[in-house]
């Protein structure tokens, strides 16, 4: 039987397209590798089109458009099937707050934290400092601050507010920051990550050497089942599915604290989520057809005649 023609979507428009296209072009070379006919589309333009003969889209896009339910409501308006989570669980996941929110409602333990939308509001008094200032709508650290004290806030909420009209502050949590992939139903073993400067930015986050990975992290049984669980939580809280990423710190009592959740995480091969599949003996190249296999259960194939988006 031949195998399934693959659109890859990469790149974009959002300040996450550098390491989309990284993404991308790692997943297209891996699925080659495996025989797949791969076609690779960067809808950096409005006038991109689904090559005809598509039989399901591998999503490597990352950040606004491409994370944020968007491009998936346009691929379910035509009838394609693709990688990830739906439209509405991709929406949810992508705004922070909305997170935060289904993680309150299903009892799982996130950071205190309030939404600002003026560069002239003050530093909320109730979660005092050092605090943490993201963007709501973002991924990958874009725009994320962490202020030390008053004297830093203005500047901090500035930069933050570059990126998004509104953003969230959280009391900042001291522990072990760790991540944890699921796959499937089933969660992964956890990445520590351990910045050398301290502070898991995002220079510290794409600068080579800036950053110590250890996979599995080292926590006892119990306590690795704990973050686990709560991985998985949140998971079901925004209605995932196929796959996604956890972020969460690990109090010094080894109370896991929910960060966020990342409904498209990295997918180059040294990307957080191959890392920890590959201790269970996945390659990076059957990673990437499992997350195929899994949009094919639900396929609608293209007619053969190129598909324009709505």
């Amino acid at each position: 039987m031949s195998k399934p023609v693959v659109t890859v979507l990469y790149g974009g428009k959002s300040a996450e397209r550098e390491i989309s296209i990284k993404s991308g072009t790692a997943v297209a070379n891996a699925l080659k590798s495996l025989g797949y006919t791969v076609l690779e589309v960067d809808p950096a333009d409005d006038d991109w089109v689904i090559p005809a003969g598509t039989d399901v889209v591998f999503l490597a896009l990352h950040g606004t458009y491409g994370e944020d339910g968007t491009i998936q409501r346009e691929l379910e308006e035509i009838g394609v099937a693709y990688t990830g989570c739906d439209a509405e669980a991709s929406r949810i996941g992508f705004d922070k707050v909305e997170t935060k929110k289904r993680c309150i409602a299903n009892n799982i333990p996130t950071a205190r934290f309030v939404v600002i939308n003026s560069v002239d509001a003050p530093p909320p008094s109730e979660l005092g400092f050092p605090l943490v200032i993201k963007p709501v709508r973002q991924g990958s650290s874009v725009g994320l601050q962490i202020v030390d004290d008053p004297s830093g806030w203005h500047v901090a909420l500035m930069k933050s507010m570059e990126f998004d009209s509104e953003v969230i502050v959280e009391e900042y949590i001291a522990g072990r920051e760790v991540t944890v992939p699921i796959l499937g139903e089933e969660a992964f073993p956890i990445v520590e990550v351990r910045p050398k400067s301290g502070r898991y930015d995002y220079t510290s986050k794409y600068t080579k050497g800036a950053t110590e990975y250890i996979c599995p992290a080292e926590f006892d049984d119990t306590t690795t089942r704990k973050i686990q669980q709560a991985a998985l939580a949140t998971f079901k809280a925004i209605g995932g599915r196929d796959y996604a990423r956890v972020d969460i710190i690990v109090k010094k009592d080894n109370e896991p604290i929910v960060l966020e959740i990342n409904t498209l995480p990295g997918m180059t091969e040294t990307s957080l989520f191959p890392k920890s599949v590959a201790v269970k003996g996945i390659s990076y190249p059957r990673l990437c057809e499992m997350m195929i296999e899994l949009a094919l259960k639900r396929k609608n194939k293209i007619s053969n005649s190129v598909m324009k988006k709505p």
